[in-house]
C-alpha cells in the first residue's frame, strides 16, 4: 500500500495511473515524473520497491498538490475579486467565467431554473 501526499494510491492499478488520483497530478505530469525516476509506466503500484517509493515521495513533494493547490486556486479566485476584476465578478456571482453566454444557458454554474411563484401558468379571462 503507497501513499503519498496523504493519499493510499491503489496498488492494484498501473502506477502511471495510480499516480493521478493525487489532485495535482494527471497524465501527462505522471508520466513526466515516471521518466525522471527511470521507473516503467507499467509496474504496479504495490510492485515497487521502497527506494522507488521513497524517490517517487520525494519528487512528489516537490509539485503544488492536494491541500496546497486548492488553497493557491482559492487565493487567486480572491485576488481576482479584491482587486475588481471582470473574472473576479464573474466568479462573485457565480456566473460562468470564460466568457460563455449566460442569457440562455449556463445552467450547470447557475443551477435549477427558477420560475415565477409556483411554476403553475395561470388561466386568464379573454
Amino acid at each position: 500500500m503507497l501513499r503519498i501526499s496523504g493519499v493510499v494510491l491503489p496498488g492494484k492499478k498501473r502506477i502511471e495511473i495510480s499516480l493521478t488520483e493525487i489532485k495535482g497530478i494527471g497524465r501527462p505530469l505522471s508520466r513526466r515524473l515516471l521518466t525522471e525516476l527511470s521507473i516503467d509506466f507499467n509496474t504496479h503500484a504495490d510492485d515497487l520497491s521502497e527506494t522507488e517509493q521513497a524517490r517517487l515521495r520525494a519528487r512528489v513533494e516537490k509539485e503544488l498538490t492536494e491541500g496546497e493547490l486548492m488553497r493557491k486556486i482559492s487565493m487567486d479566485i480572491k485576488r481576482l475579486q479584491d482587486i475588481g476584476t471582470w473574472r473576479g465578478y464573474r466568479h462573485r456571482r457565480k456566473l460562468p467565467v470564460r466568457g460563455q453566454t449566460s442569457r440562455r444557458n449556463a445552467r450547470t454554474r447557475r443551477g435549477k431554473k427558477k420560475t415565477g411563484l409556483s411554476g403553475r401558468t395561470v388561466l386568464t379571462k379573454t
